[in-house]
């Protein structure tokens, strides 16, 4: 399976294309500020067609991008409904202060196409199987995506819940952080110890490491690690 990525933005909002191999189609994750230009340069440099563009959740420094790269190439967007609204009001996602700090407008618009996310559900694109979770916490609609490597490893894809040695903000509009630990519990740290962590920022971790190390999970009642899918 061949994944790239590359920070976009001012936030440096992790980007990722997922496929089975090059020269095949694609799905694009978060393709947030700033990023249709160096998202076209990974497509052609691995010969890359997009089927689909898929949502961790409703923040702009993950969607800022959607409607073009969505319209540009005829393909739909996916995201969970409890976070739809976001696409194009992301005022609603927004603390005051960065409300003010935008003066109050931040314009985006939905793409022409946009499918919801259910959780427990699977979807069938580009040759790849990517299962869906709804992990609450960060936003009410955040999700991951699960896939697997033909060697068997699985890979998720966590968006803003789970960092390297981290956990997502719940400081916005919708945030819990009980609720957001509860995701990273049930939803994760379920998975096997080396199952690759793909988040929204930064770098790349597993279950593992941010099962032994991350301090924001020290004091949770651990389930023990799983299996993967």
């Amino acid at each position: 399976m061949l994944v790239a990525g590359f920070p976009a933005g001012a936030f440096a909002t992790n980007c990722y294309v997922l496929a089975p191999a090059p020269g095949q189609a694609c799905v694009v994750v978060d393709p947030g500020q700033d990023a249709v230009e160096p998202l076209e340069r990974v497509l052609a440099e691995h010969d890359l067609t997009p089927v689909a563009v898929l949502l961790t959740h409703g923040h702009f420094d993950h969607t800022f991008s959607v409607a073009p790269v969505c319209d540009g190439h005829d393909v739909p967007a996916f995201i969970h409904p409890d976070d739809r609204a976001m696409l194009a009001d992301p005022m609603k996602g927004l603390s005051r202060e960065a409300m003010a700090f935008f003066g109050g407008r931040l314009e985006l618009r939905e793409p022409r196409e946009v499918r919801r996310l259910d959780d427990g559900g699977a979807l069938e694109l580009a040759g790849l199987t990517l299962r869906v979770d709804h992990t609450p916490g960060h936003t009410p609609g955040s999700v991951v995506f699960s896939t697997a490597t033909e060697q068997g490893d699985e890979v998720i894809l966590a968006g803003d819940t789970l960092f390297a040695g981290s956990i997502g903000r719940t400081d916005l509009p919708g945030g819990d952080t009980a609720t957001l630990l509860r995701s990273v519990r049930d939803k994760l740290l379920t998975r096997d110890d080396a199952a690759h962590v793909l988040p929204g920022h930064g770098p790349t971790t597993t279950i593992g490491r941010e099962r032994a190390s991350n301090p924001f999970l020290q004091d949770m009642d651990l389930p023990a690690p799983g299996r993967g899918l």
